[in-house]
């Protein structure tokens, strides 16, 4: 007895529509390939040599990344540099995650208002990082800003500075107009953490007595673990990372007196504008700033997801 033809056809056709599933990824995957790994494995290969300009020389092996550590003033420009990321990491996490986390939780108890507060906390996101760079810049001049305008009236003279100018104020200026401007993706990912807790588990908490300070420090924040990692991975990443804002605020230069350099400014100097040091473009040093800074950023990343993932809680 002979098997129906429609029985032969149909794994053929599951088995077809499986290979296509499979092709979807594929442009994304190319796109990938070439502006993320392609780049990463070429920061790598060029590393490894001299060069002269944008000719390449001999193979030099790690000769790059020993001047990057140990040869002056490339060793105080990457360690100053380092410093600063740093700094930058330290001030978002205490300065815009603790903000945002204040204001996810006041949008989750169901504030007056709290609609039109998601929107208006997350505007900034919607526009581009040079705008904000430049709007800010403009707004902290020291001769016609609208901040030290706003002191003046006030009556707070001695107040105003020389935002941007003043190497005691210029990195922290910068940093917090970049804590203003991701605010509101903070406050989106805190508060997506809040609304995952059940409610059943916060009522059940309170008929055992938690409230205030115990509540949230016993059953919110552990609850909330798998986004505060997400939040402080992010935040490491584009600290180790920032350049945009800087370079809109202040150029590639660093000023004043490298106060505002982070790596990622120092390797733009480097690699492309020839004034970090070398006298003239050096894409060996660029790039072995590059490597380093994946190997950083990559590791650290790694460690910490790997460490706070043991700490969240399963509910």
């Amino acid at each position: 007895m002979g098997v129906p033809e429609r029985e032969h056809v149909q794994p053929k056709r599951k088995s077809k529509a499986r290979w296509l599933l499979h092709l979807f990824p594929l442009p994304a995957f190319i796109l990938y390939t070439l502006f993320v790994v392609y780049p990463i494995l070429s920061a790598f290969t060029y590393s490894m040599y001299e060069w002269k300009g944008i000719a390449r020389g001999a193979f030099v092996g790690l000769q790059n990344f020993l001047t990057l550590f140990q040869v002056e003033p490339f060793n105080k420009l990457f360690w100053n540099a380092f410093g600063h990321n740093v700094i930058y990491f330290l001030v978002e996490m205490v300065v815009q995650n603790g903000i945002a986390f204040i204001l996810a939780f006041l949008i989750y108890r169901k504030i007056r208002g709290a609609g039109f507060l998601k929107i208006a906390y997350f505007m900034p996101q919607l526009l581009s990082v040079i705008v904000v760079g430049f709007l800010w810049k403009l707004i902290l001049n020291p001769n016609y800003g609208a901040l030290n305008t706003f002191l003046a009236k006030l009556g707070l003279e001695e107040w105003a500075k020389p935002w941007l100018g003043d190497p005691d104020t210029a990195l922290l200026a910068i940093i917090l107009v970049n804590c203003w401007f991701g605010i509101g993706f903070a406050v989106l990912i805190f508060l997506a953490g809040l609304q995952s807790i059940p409610e059943e588990l916060i009522e059940a908490a309170r008929l055992d007595g938690a409230k205030g300070i115990t509540m949230l420090g016993r059953i919110i924040l552990p609850l909330m673990m798998p986004s505060i990692t997400i939040m402080t991975i992010f935040t490491f990443i584009q600290a180790f990372e920032a350049f945009e804002l800087v370079y809109a605020m202040q150029g590639s230069m660093g000023e004043p007196f490298h106060s505002t350099d982070t790596l990622a400014v120092y390797f733009y100097r480097l690699a492309f504008s020839g004034s970090g040091g070398a006298g003239d473009v050096s894409i060996g040093l660029g790039s072995a700033l590059a490597v380093v800074l994946f190997f950083i950023v990559a590791s650290v990343s790694a460690f910490s997801l790997r460490v706070m993932r043991k700490r969240e809680i399963q509910h």
